[in-house]
């Protein structure tokens, strides 16, 4: 019996060679119509006998092309109309933008193959690609996506390609980014002043050597520009913190294979899947001692960030050069990646010896996403390449168009429809013009690519952060509602939403270095019970003063003081920090902590940590943000069980008990931030007691990047039978703040 039917899907399936699988498949099952792209997705019509229609569908899912992800399907029947042939037809351009767009995918194994083959035409051909793996968000200008909607189209395809492009039985049948030597993009080594060294193989050629020369090159990828040298050259690293003023904070390290991650790491095997997965992210493993990887790559810890090549151009400088490479992302302090040529020789020639470039234009910049695992589960420090801008699928749908605009650091924005939110790339930390700037393109981008008009703008409830006062401009000069949240009730439904928490209340722990409190005080050590309706603040560590408001923030040794003049006055214990300070600073600081002179209030558990790095001597003056907490985690000993003392007067959480008993304590640094990392743990078990009402724990914010403290409290709450849910899907720092101020908006 004859039958038609008429599909619609949504997801991921533009770009990943699903029309051709669908073209195969329907010829497979003998079955007549066409298959088209369009604005929400992929339709397919088909007609022939009922059980080959039926085991079409069931193939449909059951064999789709890997990168494919099937959102929804909706089936309508029709009346047989008497199709000759199947076909491909022309997309569609017109209607409401719903597809999704693919991440850039790493270089699938089939073309590693014909990379490494001498008798392949693409033979070390830079550019390498197919329907299965490439460039996708970096190079898309609009939807759908075609190649005239892409960078790519001011590449004419050869005969060659122009063949494979248009045949549905090849593996790069509209793989838009398709090239080759003759017709696609080539690489151009360049001296930092922009004179012309080489091209093309002899241009690869002469990068490996000046890396062998321990030189620093920026070498444009994917979604933008690295800073790359040898790992396991100390002079060249030196020379690059010296150059980009990066002082200790760590360097990503490329590896060219799995099995030289593992001459350099300890790696378990989820974090092995993790490294090898087509989304190829930095991840943060233990490092191995006394191996040549140079001590400058990560000073003072005891873990990397190692990832693998994940484009042509990677494999081939990997491959060539041998040993593994720093690649850290190319830009000026606090500004956003470089990605186009001209703006590498004006940024970057201040730091490098010399420039590789390419060609094919990047139209939205990324950065590597960044991943540790916590609980045996992928926790996001900065989700980026790999994964935006795929949904997050929310736990409801909404009425109404969300726009959210995040934080004011590792900011991300987000666009929201139905049960979908489309979370941005990372931005960073909006201290600049041009990362203002990048800001406002991310916005518009997002806006032209899913014809995107928002109904509602939701903002932080900060006044000076950057964002704020965009949304404030965007919502008045639109007519659209404002909504402002306040920091860390966004932190608590992002958690929310990250893990589908539905029509449930949850008790919220949300600690970080710092966010806008109601009280315009600085909160950061939190206790929330939350819902998508609202919050209340039931508990928060007593408030103390950070001596120079900014400059407490850079320097631990203020806040120690700080506690100090609150515990002791002007009285203090005689311990080694204090020599971090003169004699008289110390008394011109206490005044101006008395009068209370640029000293605002805060009760931020980032600061806490900071206080305990400078009293036992980890640090006092930060050379990144997280520093102390970092270099702490080296040092935690799960075999030391016991904690320092705290009280619980009324909602605050009195941390002087603690710091007094620190003072004390004569054990070695090892028992020490043990017993700190405790008392931190079991304050939340001891406060979920007394006012968790049973529900479930959720930890957000900055501080629970921080491994084992989260493993510790989860460890703690599971001998209780206490469920608790950290992030997944989005960091648990500011970078999911966008997830949750689109919850809010239901």
């Amino acid at each position: 019996m004859k039958k038609r039917i008429i599909i619609h899907l949504t997801g991921a399936v533009q770009g990943v060679g699903f029309r051709p699988f669908v073209y195969n498949l329907a010829v497979r099952h003998n079955l007549k119509g066409y298959v088209i792209n369009d604005t929400h997705g992929v339709v397919i019509d088909v007609e022939g006998e009922e059980k080959d229609i039926n085991q079409f569908l069931i193939a449909l899912h059951t064999e789709k092309p890997p990168l494919a992800h099937i959102f929804s399907q909706e089936i309508e029947e029709k009346q047989p109309i008497g199709y000759k042939t199947f076909e491909i037809k022309k997309s569609k351009e017109k209607g409401k933008k719903e597809v999704f767009i693919l991440p850039d995918v790493s270089t699938c194994d089939e073309c590693l193959k014909e990379l490494e083959s001498p008798k392949n035409r693409r033979y070390r051909y830079p550019f390498i690609n197919c329907t299965n793996c490439g460039p996708r968000f970096t190079i898309i200008e609009k939807l759908p996506y075609d190649r005239p909607n892409t960078t790519m189209k001011k590449f004419k395809m050869c005969p060659d390609c122009e063949r494979e492009y248009n045949d549905p039985k090849n593996r790069r049948f509209h793989a838009q980014p398709n090239a080759c030597p003759v017709c696609g993009p080539h690489i151009s080594l360049y001296t930092s002043d922009k004179s012309l060294v080489a091209e093309r193989d002899e241009a690869l050629r002469q990068t490996i050597n000046l890396l062998k020369e321990g030189k620093i090159l920026a070498i444009k990828g994917i979604g933008g520009f690295h800073l790359v040298c040898d790992a396991t050259n100390d002079f060249a690293i030196k020379t690059l913190r010296e150059r980009k003023k990066r002082g200790e904070k760590p360097f990503a390290v490329m590896f060219k294979n799995i099995n030289q991650i593992k001459e350099y790491a300890d790696i378990t095997d989820f974090e092995e899947a993790v490294i090898l997965s087509p989304e190829r992210p930095i991840v943060i493993v233990n490092k191995k001692q006394n191996t040549d990887l140079s001590e400058g790559v990560a000073p003072y810890l005891d873990r990397i960030g190692v990832f693998l090549p994940y484009s042509p151009l990677h494999y081939l400088l990997l491959k060539d050069f041998g040993k593994p490479l720093v690649m850290t992302s190319a830009n000026l302090s606090d500004e956003p990646i470089v990605k186009d040529n001209e703006e590498a020789f004006e940024k970057l020639s201040i730091f490098t010896d010399y420039i590789l470039v390419h060609n094919r234009d990047i139209k939205n910049r990324v950065d590597d996403s960044v991943v540790r695992i916590i609980n045996k589960k992928i926790s996001f420090i900065r989700r980026s390449r790999g994964y935006a801008p795929l949904p997050v699928k929310l736990p409801f749908k909404l009425n109404r168009k969300v726009l959210s605009v995040g934080g004011h650091q590792k900011n991300t924005v987000a666009v929201a429809f139905e049960d979908k939110a489309f979370l941005s790339q990372h931005i960073g930390d909006l201290e600049t013009v041009d990362a203002c700037k990048n800001f406002e393109e991310v916005i518009h981008s997002l806006f032209e690519l899913y014809d995107f008009k928002p109904d509602v703008v939701v903002s932080d409830l900060h006044p000076r952060y950057y964002s704020t006062q965009w949304a404030k401009e965007f919502s008045q000069k639109n007519s659209i509602p404002l909504i402002q949240l306040q920091h860390h009730y966004t932190h608590a439904l992002a958690v929310m939403a990250d893990n589908q928490i539905k029509n449930e209340e949850i008790f919220a722990v949300c600690w970080d270095g710092t966010g806008y409190g109601e009280d315009g005080n600085l909160w950061g050590g939190e206790f929330l019970m939350a819902d998508y309706k609202g919050y209340e603040r039931i508990l928060h560590f007593d408030y103390f003063k950070l001596i120079g408001g900014e400059k407490a923030v850079k320097e631990p040794k203020r806040v120690a003081l700080s506690l100090l003049f609150d515990m002791y006055g002007k009285s203090l214990p005689d311990i080694p920090m204090l020599k971090a300070f003169k004699d008289k600073e110390v008394h011109l600081l206490y005044k101006t902590w008395e009068r209370g002179i640029n000293s605002p209030l805060s009760s931020s558990v980032g600061r806490l940590f900071d206080a305990f790095a400078s009293i036992t001597g980890i640090r006092q003056v930060l050379s990144y943000e997280g520093q102390s907490g970092m270099i702490m985690e080296n040092f935690y000993d799960w075999s030391v069980k016991d904690y320092y003392p705290f009280e619980i007067k009324g909602t605050v959480i009195d941390w002087r008990p603690l710091f007094e008993a620190l003072i004390k304590d004569n054990a070695d640094l090892k028992t020490k931030i043990s017993r700190f990392i405790n008392s931190l743990s079991h304050i939340i078990l001891e406060v979920y007691r007394q006012k968790g009402k049973n529900l479930k724990i959720g930890l957000s914010g900055g501080v629970f990047q921080n491994k084992l403290l989260t493993e510790k409290i989860i460890q703690l709450a599971e001998k209780e039978n206490i469920q608790v849910l950290i992030h997944r899907k989005v960091p648990a720092n500011d970078g999911g703040i966008s997830l949750g101020q689109i919850a809010f908006a239901l």
